[in-house]
């Protein structure tokens, strides 16, 4: 196996993420069992096809990428988060 010499991992960048992007995904609490949104930071690409993150209490997810959204800034400054998989909007996800 090749050792990593570069920052870039080229298989976030086709997802359009990069290494330490802070990102929203949801897990199912053992509480009420709905969905509930988390935010992670994200660290690699998984040989599956997830994305490797590490959540608020540092715990190490690997999280398909249809779970996951990305937050971007609106035109008056606003936060929104748009799905990963959501490629239509028009919105250019690398310029925020």
């Amino acid at each position: 196996m090749a050792k990593r010499t570069s920052p870039i991992d080229d298989g976030l960048v086709e997802l359009g993420l990069e290494i330490g992007q802070i990102v929203r995904y949801f897990a199912i609490t053992t509480s009420d069992r709905r969905p509930r949104p988390r935010e992670g930071v994200v660290l690699r690409r998984e040989r599956d096809g997830s994305v490797g993150l590490r959540d608020d209490r540092g715990r190490a997810r690997a999280i398909p990428p249809e779970r996951i959204e990305v937050r971007i800034l609106g035109p008056r400054g606003g936060e929104q988060w748009i799905p990963l998989t959501d490629n239509g909007s028009g919105l250019q996800l690398g310029l925020f």
